[in-house]
Parts: C-alpha cells; structure tokens; sequence
C-alpha cells in the first residue's frame, strides 16, 4: 500500500508519468553545473573585491575595471583565462 495516497478519503495510486526519463539520467550533468556556478560566483567574488566587475556574454566572460573598460582589451574569456588575468590584475 506504499504507493497509495489518500486525497479526500478516496485512494489515489500515484506511479511514474509515462514518458519521463528516469531519474540518473536528468540529473546527468548537474555535479559539472553546480561546480561551474560555484567557480563564477568565487571569481566574481574576487572580482568585486579587488575593485572588478565580472560580465558574461554569449562570446564570454571580460573582467571590466573602475573606468567601465575591459582588462587587456578582451571580451571572449574562458573562465580558465578570466582567472589567471584576476591574478595578474590582483597582484600589487
């Protein structure tokens, strides 16, 4: 009787929608999103705290400074690139 629900004192047999996907496979992918979401929000962190602003696009990341420019000129960054340019733009 585990997959049986009670709406109104009527039972309701509640199983899987035909045509769904199980579950493994919708979440296929979601450990390597989380892990990028993680890693932009720790760049812009960093970013807004040396005194940056991080902006995506559809071309990719720029690291924009104080005057509303882009460092080094560049607006197509992979996140790998966008983070050794924080480093060199952080050192003192």
């Amino acid at each position: 009787m585990s997959g049986d629900k009670r709406m109104d004192g009527v039972p309701m047999r509640v199983g899987k929608v035909p045509g769904t996907a199980p579950r493994a496979e919708n979440l296929e992918g979601a450990n390597q999103a989380r892990d990028e979401k993680l890693h932009v929000r720790r760049l812009e962190r960093r970013a807004r705290d040396g005194g940056f602003e991080l902006r995506h696009s559809d071309y990719g990341y720029a690291l924009i400074d104080a005057a509303r420019q882009p460092v080094d000129g560049r607006r197509d960054l992979s996140l790998k690139e966008l983070g050794s340019l924080l480093d060199q733009a952080l050192k003192p």
